[in-house]
This record gives structure tokens, sequence and C-alpha cells, in this order.
């Protein structure tokens, strides 16, 4: 046996997500939002036969094909026409999830939405803060179950920096260990205004890292929601487009000075990959340095890049690239994680996977990046 297949690679999932059980939004939803919370029906049309989220003020439904598609074959994939009793039972049942991570050597994982992902998008924000609310009271169920191995993040609309800091409070009293944002907040003012300095300064206080996962902007979600083009060319294309809405945060938050101005906030970058990381902080310092006196960008205390290394965690699956770039990144702010039961997964053959990937680092190394790095973000035992 060689040093490295002795390396232990278990992991820490940073980023796996539930599936959302017909009565999530039903019977968690404050009354009277019950009548229209998102539920579950049956789409009927030729060709596309299967179960269905309806969400109020989206256009088309969601559907469930690529939700729980994990473990399956490539050529199989699909969006619709799936029945919910096809998906694995571990996206709404904590006894088989663990099941689930222990067939892919997973010790714990950070759970995400799926159907909530789509939430962060909808337009009518006082809607999107009772769905999000009934959300979190069905996930405290769900982790609840298994307290050392599931791990939630509660969702918050942030229809107001007053409101977000109390849910954010509520958040940590829930036993959640940080905060999915969505892309946009649901104010005048984005998340860089100096405005949002308290939530900030509360996110610190409660020790919630904040978390911006693809696909929860307005235009991301919308977009798919509404089945309208959000890139150029052939449909595989609008795949290429994901990770951008996470590198415009990413951008505003250090360009923005809210990371200057507060020094110790942790920012979690979710399923956006980290290859492209190197690059990123090279333009952005090659900006900051070449053209900051015509773009009125006053000196920074830090090179952007600092900035990025220090606040800056970002989540992969299987992602060789990001293995190959470590050197150049920052590996304490590395996560890996498998996106179970999503279509992106690397289960059931994540081992398999980081066999081949981890060969170019050190047993250090990999244990920052499969469980130490998540493990201390989150304090988790």
């Amino acid at each position: 046996m060689s040093q490295h297949e002795s390396i232990d690679l278990h992991a820490i999932s940073a980023d796996s997500h539930i599936t959302e059980p017909p009565n999530c939004y039903v019977d968690y939803i404050e009354k009277k939002y019950r009548e229209r919370a998102p539920h579950m029906t049956r789409d009927t049309r030729p060709g596309e036969s299967g179960d269905v989220f309806v969400v109020e003020g989206f256009s088309e439904p969601l559907a469930l094909g690529l939700v729980a598609a994990a473990g399956k074959d490539p050529k199989t994939l699909k969006i619709g026409g799936t029945d919910f009793a096809e998906l694995h039972k571990g996206g709404w049942d904590p006894k088989e999830r663990i099941k689930d991570q222990d067939r892919d050597g997973i010790l714990a994982e950070m759970i995400y939405p799926t159907i909530g992902m789509m939430l962060c998008g909808h337009p009518d924000a006082e809607y999107k803060n009772a769905c999000m609310w009934a959300y979190n009271r069905w996930l405290q169920e769900y982790v609840g179950a298994a307290p050392n191995r599931l791990h939630g993040l509660g969702m918050t609309a942030v229809r107001s920096v007053k409101e977000a800091i109390e849910d954010f409070r509520r958040i940590k009293e829930m036993g959640f260990k940080g905060v999915m944002m969505p892309g946009s907040p649901a104010t005048a003012e984005d998340y860089d205004d100096v405005s949002f300095d308290p939530l900030w300064r509360t996110a610190v206080e409660l020790d919630l890292p904040v978390s911006f996962h693809i696909l929860t902007g307005n235009r991301g979600s919308n977009a798919l929601a509404e089945g309208s083009r959000m890139h150029r060319g052939p449909r595989i294309a609008a795949w290429q487009a994901v990770i951008r809405g996470c590198q415009d945060i990413i951008g505003m938050f250090i360009f923005g000075r809210v990371f200057e101005r507060h020094p110790d906030l942790k920012l979690v970058c979710v399923e956006a990959d980290a290859g492209w990381a190197p690059h990123f902080m090279y333009r952005m310092d090659h900006v900051y340095k070449r053209h900051r006196a015509w773009l009125k960008c006053d000196e920074m205390q830090k090179l952007p890049s600092e900035y990025f290394r220090e606040n800056v965690f970002v989540t992969f699956q299987d992602d060789w690239v990001a293995f190959k770039m470590t050197g150049m990144c920052n590996p304490r702010r590395l996560m890996w994680a498998n996106d179970f039961p999503h279509s992106d997964s690397t289960w059931p053959w994540s081992q398999d996977l980081l066999r081949v990937h981890t060969q170019s680092l050190n047993a250090q190394e990999i244990s920052w990046i499969l469980r130490d790095n998540v493990r201390e973000l989150y304090k988790l035992n």
C-alpha cells in the first residue's frame, strides 16, 4: 500500500441538499399562507408526466428530475417526468440519509435546500419570507434527528436590515450553523451598502458564516423558473453562467469594502467550483492596481486578493483543477462537497474520485480540505 492509499479520505460535505417533501411548505408555513404555499402536484402533459412543485408567482412548475439524480447515468438525466417516490429517500428521511452518507464515506453534511434555492429569487418578498421560515421549521426537525451528522443553514429573505438581524438571531437559536442568503436582498440597497453593516456585525457576533449558493440570485432562479434565456447559443451554454452570480457577489463584498470594515466576516461561495479562484484574485488585483484611479476606487487597506484569501470560503465537488491549484489559493479556505442528492453530485463515487483527485496533496492538505476547514468554520463537534 502506498503512503497516499493509507490517507483517510472520509469527508464532511460542505454543500449537500435536502429534497423538500410534499408537506414541507404546506404544513410548516404560517396559517394565512397555507392555501398559497408551494405544493406538489402532478404534471399530466404528454411526455412530461411526473410530480412537480407549484410555486405561486412562477409561471412554470418546478420539475424534480435533477433534484435527486445522484448516481444516475448521465444519459438518463432529464428535468421532468419524474415521480417523487423515485427520489432518494435520504432527501427527506434523516434515517435513510445516514445510510447514504455511510455509502459515500461521508462523516457529516452541511444542508442546503432545493426548492428553497429557487425561492431566493421570488419577486414577492413577503411570500418568500413566509416560505423560507416554513422551510426553516421543517429543516430544524430534519437535522435534529441526527445532530452530529446533519447540520442545517437557515434561510432569510432579507426584507430589511433590522428584520434580517432578528432572523440571524432566530436562526442561531434554532441551532443552525450558518445563514443561506438570497443572491440579491429585497431592499433598495445592495449588500455592500453601509446600511448593512449592523447585519455583518451581527453575523460576526453570532459566529454565523453567510452563504451564497449558485442559482439563488434574481437572474439565475427567475431564469430557470420562467424558462427565459440567460445565455447565448445552445442551451448547454447556460451551465457556464451559474458561477458568475457568486463571483459578482464576491467582487461586490471586496470592492465594496465590506471585508475591510468587517475583517472577521466569513462568506461561503457555495457550489461554484474553485479552480477559477487564482485567476479571479489576480484579475481583481490587476484592475485595482492599474485602473482604480479612473474607476474612482480609493486605496484599500489590503489587495483584493488578500481579502479573498482570508474572508472567502469556496466549496467544490469534482473540480480536479481546484486540487491542482491549492498552492495558488488559501488551502484553509477550500472545502470539498458531494452535493448529494443533486445531479452534480459525486455520490456514490466520492471516495473513488477523491483517491484520484487528491494525489498531488499531502495528508495535511487533504485533512484541511475534506474535514478540518468546514469543521472549524462551523464549529462542529
